[in-house]
């Protein structure tokens, strides 16, 4: 490639020249290529160590000049042929130009310019975004890694380290390269190479520790082994994106997401030093996920910056240390100790933004007002200017309060700035007129008619919501509220009734959603009306399960409120659907919420707050049972190993998260435990299991079986009690089948979650996401082996493959699929992955997958007609015709060539050269014309015969005998035994196709030399028994009126030749197909077995009494076999009783095969690419110069 020209003061040292003239010198780097003895070894060395662009780029030109020391570098090549290709047209365009300029400045001056405006044309045509920001020394690195590894164009590298990679107990210094799909390592110390790929959906775990061996090391773990990594010079910054990377693999492997870049982040100002774009963005993907997270943000927000400041609080007079947070819709504060403030401000409710003046006391202050006439000041700014710039040009962008034509389905993942949800009045517009939707909690439908209580639990709720009215006119209300430890302590305290379902849309950031997308939830319920799918059928079976002890749900109107809900969110996210126990939590929801807020806490819920809880498999949940066992064995190690013994928490854990403790726990207490839930997040329910085992400690520790064990714990939650609820009782039904003779104590549900904080409140919620990242990484894997197994059982009745074969070709076949995910293919990659399907059918490959991994695999490999007779296999078994294979019809097709008998294998192959496996474009021919002309004009004869009987038929009886169509149609459901007689006639072109097929399966074998003798046999006995056939079929016709178009003429069969001629010419052209293919270094040794492949088939067809004017080489006339006979047909039968009389054939087809060796060879391949990209081109390159 042309490089900006570099100047270089030693051209002689570590390089040798190859070829020069009076202006430019080619030289090669010592070591590159063959000898370069101990020298050749160190420079390499240096090259690996020192990271030299050397080691990618082994070629070079300089320009020099007569009078001057100084070299110009202009030009590097990785291989000979790419720096031949520059020198030759340096020579060629530039030599003469410059060899009659005057000046040896002239002559630097010009050769300069020129190639600068090259490089400069080659970046415009070639406009590339991410290679335009990367810096030169980071595409150096990533045409480094390509190279090294053999990976295509597509994979893209992220980031490169200098580390030490662990063999056995010696460190290999070199390179790790991350790139989006693969962890690569590369070393050369003296002559010893070392390379490592590894996939990031095979890494099962990931750990950063220190151990006296492995001082600050990375460890990386795979099913069968294990990688350590140390020496880095930011171990903390590596650890993080291997994170990252190990977390988009985890989400391809879940729900097919492949990553995609970010193509809207803004430009650095400046040219980072080695970070690429994919970095920044991965940078940019953490930050925003942080930023979310911390102020329960819609999941499309983008942080644009943040800064250091001081927020003055009226609340407790001071000014709090923080920092703001700027985003697209938001303005965020959050203190810098804990608890203190947090602080959310829509940008739809900002006024006003302006500079205050500044002081002494208040250097560079903002002040901000909202529409609800609050007012927050900012002070302490460091570019004060800058930042109202920026929010000034975010409030522009910014759509005002009226909607207009938009249609809010098509808002959804285009976040607007949400109004204030407390305003009632844009409430009142998010429901489409007349649509049956509650407006109001189901609690407050019940309770509007009751008379007013008195009593001290009624008085203590009222003392509730004082309390928060206070705090509402102190801190403020809605999304601008000051939230504070005081915020804390009063959700802690319970929130009352009438207060729930606003404070829960609030803390869980549903209401910022909602506002965001007015009458979305209406469009929704519309569309899902009248749906049926196997959702909405869950759904309707689980509607009266869903707490039916309550009498909000033993109604019409709870229960048609449940369903629009639940099936609204199933249309809006199909990947979901539904799932048990989202009815449960819904259902609570709709008691305290109006039906539109209970969806969106239920968005909230399932696609932020609870991620991956209610997908097909749960996976949120195992993983949070995965955190929920670490932290038993770290707060409770007794009770840990005990419990592990009885396997009980994985029993007890999944049911307590999946509902929030719902299902487990009388209602009134257990939706505290939900207060606490929209506030705190996860770590509440960790927190509360983790007290509940501490309470029962030692009743647990003395149990001897798990039914025991799960009896304690039941009769414990069933008894934990709300004492200061108004609602009359709701009866728990699972304590009425617990209960025992001696009711057990009673425990208040506010002390358990006291004690839950006072225990167990050092739990932080980053240190949770960390633990949740590693359970998921064992979680995932364990699922795919789960189906692996399941997808191994199932098909080891339907094929004679072993479990271990089998098991090692599920792995292959899904790893083509992944490949394919992100490298690119002809069909996408949710197109090939339905999750939905049954584990068998759920990875699927198209025809290029199909035809690697059927030349990998197959037992019968053609030279080049493997890619023709790979196509076929894949149409064959592709039933269904959509142009997708999955893993049993795969299996199906091979171990049928595996381990079918010679019967099975025959007629397999006899297939493939039929209709469907025989594409219309193979099977062009001048038999389909006539067949097409002559069968048309039978059917015609036929129509016309019949129509006079049908009408007469149609008109005795008009009424239709539909019980004989049922009975029809129900023997065409019934499964058929495919026969050897059901097979179709083969026709002459495809009995041609066929002998190619065969001879081209031969080239390899021992045996060749009879195999082609016993193939020429049978295949010149099968003309002749088509011949026979025609003969009494022509017979036969001679009798019926010729209806039919004219035979060819005689001449013309003369001239193309006789049957027989063509298929030993069709013979010939397919023997010299293998020969035409680039020869290997082992078939170059002896080229004599061509030759041999002639005088036998020669001679064996003349033994059959060929004709004097075969030909069995074409001489580039008339193509072999375009004159076909179209009476010509032979059956399958007769193909095998040909093939039995040939005992080499026989032999041939009835051998076993080993599959083993071809699927390690396939899981080489890769390794094999690698070391052929890795090594020098140089000695090639010799014998063609």
């Amino acid at each position: 490639m042309w490089i900006h020209p570099e100047e270089v003061l030693l051209a002689g040292a570590l390089w040798v020249s190859e070829r020069a003239n009076p202006f430019f010198i080619l030289q090669r780097r010592r070591g590159h290529g063959r000898g370069g003895g101990l020298s050749g070894l160190l420079v390499g060395t240096l090259d690996v160590v020192l990271d030299s662009s050397a080691r990618v780029a082994p070629y070079r030109i300089l320009l020099q000049t007569a009078d001057s020391q100084v070299y110009w570098n202009i030009a590097c090549g990785s291989s000979r042929k790419e720096i031949t290709e520059h020198w030759d047209w340096l020579e060629t365009n530039l030599l003469q130009t410059i060899s009659i300029f005057d000046s040896d400045e002239d002559v630097t001056t010009f050769v300069k310019g020129k190639i600068s405006g090259m490089i400069a044309e080659e970046n415009r045509l070639n406009q590339a975004e991410e290679q335009e920001e990367d810096c030169g020394k980071f595409r150096e690195a990533e045409l480094k890694m390509r190279r090294l590894f053999g990976m295509p164009d597509e994979e893209k590298l992220v980031n490169y380290y200098s580390c030490s990679y662990w063999k056995g107990r010696v460190p290999r210094q070199g390179w790790l390269y991350l790139s989006v799909n693969h962890l690569c390592f590369y070393s050369f110390l003296l002559g010893k190479e070392v390379t490592l790929v590894v996939q990031w959906t095979e890494v099962t775990q990931l750990e950063k520790n220190a151990t006296l061996v492995f001082p600050e090391s990375v460890r990386v773990s795979t099913r069968h082994t294990e990688h350590f990594f140390s020496m880095f010079l930011n171990i903390n910054d590596t650890f993080k994106l291997m994170e990252q990377l190990a977390n988009i693999a985890m989400r391809q492997l879940l729900d097919n997401e492949a990553f995609a870049a970010d193509r809207s982040l803004p430009k650095p100002s400046k040219t980072l030093k080695n970070v690429s774009a994919l970095k920044r963005d991965f940078d940019a993907r953490a930050k925003n996920e942080r930023y979310r997270t911390m102020f329960r943000l819609t999941q499309d927000e983008r942080l644009d910056g943040h800064t250091d400041c001081t927020l003055w609080t009226p609340f407790a007079k001071m000014h709090v240390v923080g920092q703001l947070f700027i985003s697209n819709n938001y303005i965020c504060f959050n203190s810098r100790e804990e608890d203190l403030c947090q602080l959310i401000i829509p940008l739809r409710e900002v006024s006003i933004v302006e500079k205050a003046d500044s002081s002494s006391v208040l250097p560079c202050p903002v002040s901000i007002s909202t529409k609800n006439k609050m007012n927050f000041l900012f002070a302490n700014l460091k570019d004060r200017d800058f930042l109202v710039q920026r929010i000034s040009d975010f409030l522009q962008r910014t759509p005002d309060s009226s909607w207009g034509d938009v249609s809010p389905l098509s808002l959804i993942g285009h976040s607007a700035s949400p109004s204030a949800a407390s305003d009632s009045a844009h409430k009142g517009q998010h429901f489409h007129p007349g649509l049956p939707t509650v407006s109001q909690g189901l609690l407050q439908l019940y309770h509007k008619d009751a008379p007013e209580d008195l009593g001290p639990k009624a008085m203590k709720e009222k003392m509730k919501e004082e309390a928060w009215n206070i705090h509402f006119s102190e801190f403020g209300r809605g999304v601008c509220m000051y939230r504070t430890s005081r915020t804390r302590e009063l959700v802690l305290n319970g929130i009352p009734e009438r207060l729930r379902g606003e404070l829960w849309l609030l803390f869980s950031g549903a209401q910022n959603e909602m506002a965001a997308h007015p009458g979305y939830y209406g469009d929704l319920v519309e569309q899902a009306m009248g749906l049926c799918s196997l959702a909405t059928e869950e759904i309707e079976r689980d509607l009266h399960r869903s707490m039916p002890e309550h009498r909000a749900f033993q109604n019409e109107t709870g229960i048609a409120a449940l369903r629009r809900v639940l099936t609204a969110y199933a249309h809006r996210n199909p990947g979901i659907g539904y799932c048990q126990a989202m009815n449960i939590v819904t259902s609570v929801l709709l008691l305290y919420c109006p039906e539109e807020d209970a969806f969106w806490l239920l968005v909230a819920l399932c696609e932020r707050m609870l991620p991956d809880y209610y997908n097909t498999r749960v996976v949120g949940a195992l993983v949070d049972q995965g955190v929920f066992e670490e932290l038993t064995r770290a707060f409770l190690p007794l009770l840990y190993e005990h419990m592990q013994e009885l396997g009980v928490i994985s029993t007890i854990s999944l049911s307590w998260f999946l509902t929030l403790f719902l299902s487990v726990m009388p209602f009134d207490s257990a939706v505290l435990l939900v207060d606490c839930f929209f506030y705190e997040g996860i770590k509440v329910i960790f927190q509360v299991a983790l007290a509940v085992l501490h309470d029962n400690m030692d009743a647990l520790l003395s149990c001897s079986d798990e039914g025991e064990a799960m009896t304690i714990l039941g009769r414990y939650l069933d008894n934990v009690v709300n004492k200061q609820t108004v609602a009359p009782p709701i009866p728990h039904l699972h304590a009425l089948l617990t209960s025992g003779d001696e009711p057990p104590p009673e425990i208040d549900v506010f002390d358990l979650i006291k004690a839950s904080y006072e225990k167990f409140g050092t739990l932080r919620s980053d240190v949770i996401e960390q633990m949740r990242f590693k359970q998921r990484l064992k979680v995932i894997q364990s699922l795919e082996d789960t189906a692996k197994r399941s997808v191994v059982r199932a098909m080891m009745t339907e094929s004679a493959f072993s479990i271990e074969e089998l098991e090692e070709l599920y792995c292959l076949f899904k790893s083509k699929h992944m490949t394919s995910c992100y490298w690119g293919s002809s069909s996408s990659a949710a197109d090939r992955h339905d999750p939905s399907l049954p584990y068998l059918e759920q990875y699927r490959i198209d025809p290029a997958q199909f035809s690697e991994l059927f030349t990998a695999l197959a037992p019968w490999i053609c030279g080049g007609h493997t890619h023709t007779l790979s196509a076929r296999v894949f149409r064959l078994l592709d039933q269904n015709q959509d142009g997708l294979v999955n893993f049993k019809e795969f299996i199906t097709g091979l171990s049928g060539m595996y381990h079918g008998d010679m019967t099975e294998k025959l007629k397999l192959l006899y297939k493939l050269h039929l209709p469907p496996a025989l594409c219309p474009e193979e099977a062009e021919s001048a038999l389909e014309a006539t067949n097409f002309f002559t069968e048309d004009a039978r059917g015609e004869e036929r129509k016309d015969g019949c129509r006079d009987c049908e009408d007469k038929k149609v008109s005795e009886d008009r009424v239709k005998d539909y019980r004989y169509y049922l009975r029809m149609w129900a023997k065409e459901k019934e499964p058929k035994t495919e026969t050897i007689k059901d097979l179709p006639r083969m026709n002459q072109e495809q009995f041609i196709d066929l002998c190619k097929t065969l001879y081209n399966m031969f080239s390899e074998e021992p045996l060749e030399q009879q195999l082609y003798h016993s193939i020429a046999t049978v295949a010149s006995l099968l003309l002749r028994i088509g011949e026979v056939g025609k003969k009494f079929n022509n017979g036969s016709k001679r009798t019926e009126p010729a209806a039919q178009a004219p035979p060819p003429e005689p001449a013309e069969e003369e001239e193309g030749g006789s049957a027989e001629s063509q298929v030993c010419r069709a013979l010939a052209e397919a023997q010299l197909e293998p020969a035409a293919l680039p020869a290997s270094d082992e078939e170059t040794k002896d080229d004599t077995s061509v030759s041999s492949y002639s005088v036998v088939s020669s001679g064996s067809l003349q033994c059959e009494d060929i004709a004097d004017d075969t030909v069995l080489v074409g001489d580039g006339g008339q193509r072999p076999g375009s004159v076909l006979d179209v009476d010509w047909s032979i059956t399958f039968e007769q193909v095998l009783a040909s093939l039995l009389t040939e005992p080499p054939l026989v032999d041939y087809f009835e051998r076993k095969r080993d599959i083993q060796s071809k699927m390690a060879a396939c899981k080489a391949q890769r390794a094999v690419e690698r070391q052929t990209s890795s090594t020098s081109d140089h000695e090639l390159a010799q014998h063609s110069v």
